[in-house]
C-alpha cells in the first residue's frame, strides 16, 4: 500500500491508522486511563534516558537474534496481546500472528481476541496465550486446556484486572464492551466509509457479527441490544491460582502486569517461568510507575533466575535497547504494531517490525554492540531512576 511505503517510523503508523479508523476505535487503542498520566509517563521516562555511543567496532558479525524461554528469535521482541486487532483489520490478529511467524518473534493471543484460537493455531511460529482469571474459574481452566491442546507454548497470567479500568473516553464515544448500539458511535463509523467495508461489513460477511471469539458460547456477543452477560473478572485471585495455573500449564509460564520486587519474587516461588513488567501501556493504573522505571529493581530481584520481559511504551528502537541495557531479555509490543495493522493488515504489521528491528541494529551499533547479549548497563548514558 502506497501509505505503508510512505510510513518511516511508528508514530507515521499511528498517523494512518488515525485516519483509517473511526475516532472511538482509534481511541479505544491510543489513549491510557484517566487523565493519561501513565501514558505520557511511559514514553517520558524511555525520552529522560541517553546512550553512551562507542564507535571502531567491528560490525561485520551482527546477530540481533537471543535466546528466550529456551528457544531462538531472531529479534529480542514478540507482540504483546491486543484484544482488539480483529477491529484494526479483517481478522487482524491472524494477520499479526503470521507477520511475527514471519519474523522469528513470538506472537500472544489475547482472551478476548475475535479470531478463534484455532485459526490463530494455523499462522505458526511461537504463538502464546494471555489468561485474565474469571471469576467462574472453570471457563478459564477451559481456555488453558483448550490453547494447550492447540500448541501455544507459553501462557501469559495478567494479573491487573479484577475492578476493571477508568477509561472515560471510551464512555465519552459510544465504545464498550459489549457494545451497545448508539447514536455517536454510529454516526462515527458511518463517517469511515473505508473501516466498515474493511474491516465490519467483511467480518459480518464472512464469520457473523465480531465476537469474544474464544469466550464461552453465551458470553461471546460484542453487540447487543438488551444487554449481554460477560465473564466476571475474578476478585479474589491470588498467587495459589497462579501456582494452579502452573500445575495444568506443562510449558512457560509468564506473570504479566508485574511491577514491583515483592510481586517478582512472588510470582517465581509459585511457578512463574518469568515477569512481564508491565502497566498496561498505561490503561490501567494512571499513577503507575514507568515500566522503564520499574525494570531495574525486578531485575535486581529475579533477574538472575527467571524471565525478565518488559512491555510498555516502546516506539523506537533505541527503546529496546534501553531496556535491555537495564535488564529486560526482551520487549513486547502493543500498539506499535496494532497501529501497522490498522494501517495496512499484515504488510503494516511487517512495517512496524521492521522499522523497529532497523533502528534497533543501528542504535546496537552506535553503542558498540552486536548482538542483545552485548547490551550492558554500560551502555546507559544517564543514571538509572
Amino acid at each position: 500500500m502506497a501509505s505503508i511505503k510512505r510510513c518511516y517510523s511508528i508514530e507515521d503508523l499511528r498517523q494512518v491508522a488515525k485516519k483509517r479508523l473511526p475516532h472511538g476505535i482509534f481511541e479505544y487503542i491510543d489513549r491510557g486511563t484517566e487523565d493519561g498520566v501513565a501514558l505520557s509517563g511511559n514514553r517520558a521516562a524511555f525520552e529522560r534516558l541517553r546512550l553512551n555511543t562507542r564507535f571502531m567496532v567491528d560490525l561485520r558479525d551482527r546477530d540481533m537474534g537471543t535466546e528466550i524461554l529456551g528457544k531462538r528469535i531472531e529479534l529480542p521482541i514478540g507482540i504483546a496481546p491486543t484484544a482488539v486487532a480483529g477491529l484494526m483489520w479483517y481478522q487482524g490478529e491472524y494477520a499479526l500472528a503470521k507477520a511475527a511467524a514471519d519474523a522469528g518473534i513470538p506472537f500472544t493471543l489475547a482472551t478476548g481476541s475475535l479470531t478463534p484460537m484455532e485459526k490463530i493455531a494455523e499462522a505458526g511460529g511461537r504463538l502464546w496465550f494471555q489468561l485474565y482469571m474469571w471469576e467462574e474459574k472453570e471457563l478459564s481452566y477451559e481456555l488453558v486446556r483448550r490453547a494447550k491442546s492447540l500448541g501455544f507454548e507459553t501462557l501469559v497470567v495478567t494479573i491487573d484486572s479484577a475492578l476493571g479500568r477508568l477509561r472515560e473516553h471510551n464512555e465519552k464515544n459510544g465504545f464498550t464492551f459489549p457494545f451497545k448500539p448508539n447514536a455517536r458511535a454510529l454516526v462515527d463509523m458511518t463517517l469511515n466509509p473505508g473501516w466498515l467495508t474493511r474491516v465490519l461489513f467483511k467480518t459480518i460477511i464472512k464469520s457473523g457479527m465480531p465476537k469474544n471469539a474464544n469466550y464461552p458460547e453465551h458470553y461471546q456477543p460484542m453487540v447487543t441490544l438488551r444487554g449481554t452477560p460477560k465473564p466476571k473478572a475474578n476478585k479474589g485471585m491470588t498467587w495459589e491460582d497462579v501456582a494452579r495455573l502452573k500445575e495444568m500449564w506443562d510449558g512457560p509460564m509468564l506473570v504479566k502486569s508485574v511491577m514491583t520486587p515483592v510481586d517478582a519474587r512472588m510470582a517465581v516461588q509459585h511457578g512463574a517461568d518469568g515477569v512481564v513488567v508491565s502497566n498496561h501501556g498505561g490503561r490501567a493504573v494512571d499513577s503507575a510507575l514507568a515500566t522503564i522505571e520499574a525494570l531495574p529493581g525486578v531485575v535486581d530481584e529475579v533477574g538472575s533466575e527467571t524471565t525478565v520481559i518488559l512491555d510498555s511504551g516502546i516506539r523506537r528502537g533505541s527503546d529496546i535497547v534501553k531496556a535491555l541495557a537495564l535488564g529486560a531479555d526482551m520487549v513486547l509490543l502493543g500498539r506499535a504494531t496494532l497501529y501497522g495493522i490498522a494501517a495496512g493488515g499484515q504488510p503494516g504489521a511487517d512495517k512496524a517490525i521492521q522499522i523497529l528491528s532497523t533502528e534497533l541494529e543501528k542504535t546496537m551499533a552506535s553503542t558498540g554492540c552486536r548482538r542483545p547479549s552485548e547490551i550492558t548497563q554500560d551502555v546507559i548514558a544517564t543514571p538509572p531512576f
